[in-house]
């Protein structure tokens, strides 16, 4: 890992279909974020490289920079059946600032081993300066993986 990205792991009781459809729905997404800044979704579930489907945000749930409620557009940027899904987002800041999010989902003997991860090591070098990185801390990745393992755990 570098400075730029961090990862977080987590064992979920549920096989990679199961936890991959979750992550598909862009309300799953909502359904599992920690940070609070996702209030809700609109969009089909994701099934290729450059789907999207909009996010509606509220920046005061972080209260780190005043933005209030937005709409973001999640770029779908990876996407492996059942593997990999990874994105970016484009929003009210242009261009986007270019960081990334996302799971690698690698099947056990007893279900999935989740790995999430948020990498800004790409941003537009504009931005390095005018926004505090990483915008989610590791907790919350953290946070958010035990909230996807109680959601798909009790499907």
């Amino acid at each position: 890992m570098t400075t730029e990205r961090f990862e977080v792991q987590r064992q979920i009781a549920a096989p990679p279909a199961k936890v991959f459809e979750l992550l598909c729905d862009p309300k799953g997404h909502v359904a599992i974020d920690s940070s609070g800044m996702l209030q809700s979704a609109d969009g089909d579930p994701v099934r290729k490289v450059g789907d999207e489907f909009v996010v509606h945000m509220d920046r005061e749930a972080l209260n780190d920079f005043p933005m209030g409620k937005y709409d973001v557009t999640v770029i779908i940027t990876e996407f492996e059946q059942d593997a990999l899904i990874e994105w970016t987002i484009s929003g009210t800041i242009q261009p986007p600032i270019r960081h990334l999010y996302g799971y690698l989902l690698e099947p056990t003997e007893t279900g999935t081993l989740v790995t999430s991860y948020y990498d800004w090591s790409q941003i537009e070098e504009r931005y390095r300066d005018k926004v505090a990185f990483p915008v989610i801390p590791e907790t919350a990745l953290r946070a958010t993986l035990g909230i996807l393992a109680r959601t798909v755990e009790n499907r």
